[in-house]
């Protein structure tokens, strides 16, 4: 029996990065029983015409389209409620997660016994190849405001690109802060005793379309750490 998988994916405003993702995933997933489940939040740029074609010719491949506010986290949580197994992958649809580090994930997962197995940027390498300084730094300084605010020294906890078990998210629903740019912080950071270990990705260079990241996010997340750093 072949193991299963749903791959949510948010997306807005990707139409040059989507069928080159689709093939990549086809190609990297082909040893499991899986579903992909694009969100995508009301895209301008012709994405959904791509979404509709992809679905017609290929069952495995669905989508929803978000009419509501923009929001990543939430897209995310619309596309976990409507998967159908009980494993669950997050990743970005720009084409800088590599679909090929979801066997290993799975492994981690299963033979390690965990709830969630976080894809981690290399830092050393991501700052010299795929984000700018800027964003390298601004990065890492959210991570050590959230080691600090926490106590937890996770490598990457703002990471775009994980595994996990679906019942962490139904059972603690009512836990999550449920806004924002970085979902993955909100699962470790809200829900208490998770197992969790990292392995380490290439972050490739977005080469079409635009980044999300813009200050309202950023303010989103301040108010996230600032929350956090109140309940504890």
């Amino acid at each position: 029996m072949k193991k299963k998988i749903s791959v949510v994916i948010p997306i807005l405003n990707e139409k040059k990065n989507i069928l080159k993702l689709v093939n990549e995933l086809k190609k990297s997933i082909k040893s499991f029983n899986y579903e992909v489940i694009f969100v995508d939040d009301n895209s301008t740029d012709g994405s959904i015409e791509i979404l509709k074609k992809i679905k017609e010719f290929n069952g495995r491949f669905n989508f929803i389209i978000n009419t509501g506010i923009r929001d990543l986290t939430q897209s995310c949580f619309k596309g976990i409620l409507k998967s159908k197994n009980k494993i669950i992958v997050i990743m970005d649809g720009d084409l800088q997660h590599n679909p090929k580090y979801i066997g290993k994930m799975y492994a981690q997962l299963v033979n390690k016994k965990k709830d969630i197995v976080i894809a981690s940027r290399n830092f050393d390498e991501t700052s010299t190849s795929s984000l700018s300084i800027i964003r390298t730094t601004f990065s890492k300084i959210l991570i050590l405001m959230l080691r600090i605010i926490s106590g937890k020294n996770y490598v990457d906890p703002m990471s775009g690109y994980f595994m996990f078990k679906k019942k962490i998210f139904t059972k603690n629903k009512n836990k999550f802060f449920g806004k924002g740019y970085k979902i993955l912080a909100d699962f470790i950071y809200n829900v208490p005793n998770l197992r969790i270990s990292e392995i380490t990705i290439s972050f490739r260079r977005r080469n079409k379309g635009n980044s999300k990241m813009n200050f309202r996010i950023l303010i989103i997340l301040i108010i996230f750490m600032f929350k956090k750093l109140i309940k504890n």
